[in-house]
C-alpha cells in the first residue's frame, strides 16, 4: 500500500523548518510575507502541542542570511539549529542526523526558498525512503512561477502538497479526542486567520464561552425606554 494512502499521525511524523531567515525572506514574492510568518509560527506551535519532533536548520547565518525568525525560535527555545553551508540540507551530515534522530518517515517540509532549499532535499529524501508533505503556504519562493514549478517538480518526484490548516488538523483528526483540543483551538483562534475568527465567533456567540481577549469587550447596556 502506498504510504500516502493513509494519514500521518503525531506519532509517525516530524516537521522541518528550513532557512526561515531574514535575507531569504526578503526575496519571497509568491505569498504575503506576514502571512507566511504567521503560518510557519502556527504550524510550529501546533507541532509542539502534539509533541511532533521539529528540525530547524539555517544557512550561512552570520555571513549572509541572518538569524532564524524570533517567532520560530521562541516556539522551540534553546533547540539546536543545524547550521549549514550547503543549499541542499540533505548534503549536510548534521541535518541528516537530525532527521534520522526523529525516527519518523513522514516529514512535513517547510522552508525558503521553495525552488531550491525545499525542492532539493525533498527529492533526495524521497529517494532515501521518506514520505514528504510540502506545506506550501509555509514555503516562500522568489516568484509565483518559481513556487509552482518547484511544487510540480516535487510532486513528480512523489511528494504531496498540503497547506497549513489541514496539515495541523491531520494531527488532531477526531474532535472527540480531548487531550489537545482546548490548546489547539486556542492556537487556531489566535493565528488561524478566517478559520480562527470563525472559531472565536462560534465559541462566544453560539456556545456563550468567554472571549479570548485578556480584557474582553464590554458592550454598554442600552438605556431602557
Amino acid at each position: 500500500m502506498s504510504p500516502y494512502h493513509k494519514l500521518y499521525t503525531p506519532e509517525d511524523s516530524a516537521v522541518v523548518f528550513i532557512d526561515h531567515q531574514p535575507q531569504m525572506t526578503f526575496g519571497v514574492a509568491n505569498i504575503d510575507r506576514a502571512t507566511l510568518i504567521n503560518n510557519v509560527t502556527l504550524l510550529a506551535k501546533v507541532a509542539k502541542e502534539f509533541n511532533v519532533p521539529a528540525v530547524l536548520t539555517a544557512v550561512e547565518t552570520e555571513s549572509f542570511s541572518g538569524y532564524v525568525w524570533p517567532q520560530l525560535l521562541d516556539v522551540f527555545p534553546g533547540q539546536n539549529v543545524v547550521e549549514r553551508t550547503s543549499m541542499n540540507s540533505w548534503d549536510d551530515e548534521g541535518f541528516r542526523k537530525a532527521i534520522e534522530a526523529t525516527g519518523r518517515k513522514n516529514i512535513l517540509m517547510t522552508g525558503l526558498w521553495t525552488e531550491v532549499c525545499v525542492t532539493w532535499p525533498t527529492i533526495e529524501m524521497l529517494g532515501a525512503g521518506y514520505n514528504i508533505y510540502v506545506v506550501e503556504d509555509c514555503c516562500g519562493a522568489t516568484s509565483p512561477a518559481a513556487h509552482e514549478a518547484a511544487l510540480s517538480r516535487m510532486v513528480q518526484a512523489g511528494a504531496v502538497r498540503v497547506t497549513t490548516i489541514p496539515a495541523l488538523l491531520e494531527w488532531q483528526r477526531d474532535w472527540a479526542k480531548r487531550e489537545h483540543y482546548n490548546n489547539l483551538m486556542g492556537l487556531i483562534k489566535g493565528q488561524g486567520g478566517a478559520y480562527g475568527v470563525g472559531v472565536e465567533y462560534a465559541y462566544t456567540m453560539v456556545h456563550k464561552a468567554p472571549q479570548s481577549a485578556i480584557k474582553p469587550q464590554v458592550v454598554p447596556q442600552k438605556a431602557a425606554h
